[in-house]
C-alpha cells in the first residue's frame, strides 16, 4: 500500500466515512469570495472570521511547505425528528449528542500521530472547525462533496449531515478530484430560509441566519426576526431538511452524536428557568455550551413569547368569529 492508501485506510478504520486529499495551494478564487462576503459585513459580530484571512487563504501560512489538505467527514445523522408541538424548542440536530469537537478531534489526532509514526520527518497541524481553514472549501476540493447553495457541504451518501476536519500535512500525496456541484437549478434552501439569510447561490448573510443569532449572537435578538423562529432555540436545519439530498441520509454508528432525551423536545418555558448549575450539568460536553445559559433562555424566551402571541391571535379570531356568527342568527 501506499503512504496515501495507508492514511485512507487508516481513517476510515478510525470511525470517519470519507476521506479526501487536495493540493496545498492558495486558494485563489475562494479567497476573493470570503474577502467580498467580509467587506459586505455577512460575519456579522464574528470578528475571528476577519483574522487571520491570509492564513484561510494559503495552507502554506499555517504549515510552512504544506504539500496537502487531508479533508475527513464523520456521518452525525439521527433518524429521530423534530418535535412539531408548538410549546417545544427544536435543536440542530448536530447538537443533539455531544459535542463533536471532542470525539472528532481525538480521531483526527489518532490520525495525525499515525501520519507521523509512518513518514517521522513529516510535519502538519489538524483541526476540526477550529482554526483558520476553510474546511467546506477544502472538502469540496478534495472530492468529499460540493457546498450547496446554503453553503453547507454536501456529500451524496450522507447528505449535508457531516462534521468535518482537515489534516494540513508537508507529504505530497495521490491528491483527488474535486467534487461536481450537483444542486442544479434547485432553490429550495434559499425558499424555505424564514429570515432570506441565504442572499444569493452560495451567500449566506449571517447577520439574518438563525443559526448565527440563536448560537454566536450575543445581546438582544432584533424583534424582525422573533415570528420567524419557528420554535428554533439552537441553530437552524431548515435548509438542510428541505434539501433534495438530504434523502440520502443514513443514520450515524456513532452513538455519541445520537441524542440526549432532553434535547430531542425542550419545553421553553423550562429552558427559561435554568439555572446556571442546571444548565451547566445538562449540557455538559454539548456543543450548546456555545450559547451560554443567557442565550438559550433568550432563545426560548422568544419562542415562548411567539407561541402565546400566537395563541393569543388565535383566540381573538375565534372571537370575532363567534361574534359574527350571533349577530347573523
Amino acid at each position: 500500500m501506499t503512504i496515501t492508501e495507508k492514511i485512507k485506510s487508516k481513517a476510515l478504520e478510525l470511525g470517519f466515512h470519507k476521506v479526501g486529499i487536495a493540493k496545498a495551494e492558495t486558494l485563489s478564487v475562494e479567497g476573493e469570495h470570503l474577502k467580498e462576503w467580509l467587506s459586505l459585513g455577512y460575519q456579522a459580530s464574528m470578528q475571528w472570521m476577519e483574522k487571520n484571512v491570509e492564513k484561510r487563504i494559503d495552507p502554506k501560512e499555517i504549515v510552512p511547505n504544506a504539500k496537502s489538505v487531508i479533508s475527513l467527514a464523520i456521518n452525525y445523522y439521527s433518524p429521530t425528528q423534530h418535535s412539531q408541538n408548538s410549546e417545544e424548542g427544536k435543536i440542530s440536530r448536530y447538537a443533539w449528542g455531544d459535542d463533536y469537537h471532542i470525539h472528532v478531534t481525538k480521531r483526527i489526532q489518532t490520525l495525525f500521530e499515525c501520519i507521523k509514526q509512518l513518514v517521522p520527518d513529516s510535519d502538519g497541524r489538524y483541526y476540526v472547525d477550529t482554526g483558520p481553514v476553510m474546511d467546506k472549501v477544502w472538502a469540496a476540493r478534495a472530492g468529499i462533496g460540493w457546498q450547496g447553495k446554503h453553503t453547507n457541504l454536501i456529500t451524496k451518501e450522507y447528505g449535508s449531515w457531516v462534521f468535518l476536519g482537515e489534516i494540513i500535512t508537508t507529504l505530497e500525496l495521490d491528491y483527488d478530484c474535486p467534487m461536481e456541484d450537483f444542486c442544479g437549478s434547485c432553490t429550495a434552501c434559499i425558499d424555505a430560509c424564514p429570515t432570506d439569510a441565504i442572499r444569493e447561490p452560495y451567500v449566506v448573510d449571517s447577520n439574518r441566519c438563525l443559526s448565527y443569532l440563536t448560537i454566536e449572537h450575543r445581546g438582544e435578538i432584533d424583534k424582525k426576526y422573533h415570528d420567524q423562529f419557528e420554535n428554533w432555540v439552537y441553530g437552524c436545519d431548515i435548509c438542510q431538511d428541505v434539501c433534495p439530498w438530504n434523502r440520502f441520509q443514513q443514520e450515524s454508528e456513532h452513538g455519541e452524536f445520537h441524542p440526549r432525551e432532553f434535547n430531542i423536545a425542550p419545553k421553553a418555558v423550562e429552558l427559561m428557568t435554568l439555572s446556571q448549575e442546571e444548565f451547566s450539568r445538562q449540557f455538559k460536553d454539548s456543543p450548546i455550551k456555545r450559547t451560554k445559559r443567557e442565550g438559550i433562555i433568550r432563545n426560548a424566551s422568544i419562542v415562548h413569547k411567539s407561541v402565546s402571541l400566537s395563541e393569543v391571535g388565535s383566540q381573538k379570531s375565534e372571537i370575532r368569529v363567534n361574534n359574527q356568527t350571533t349577530s347573523h342568527q
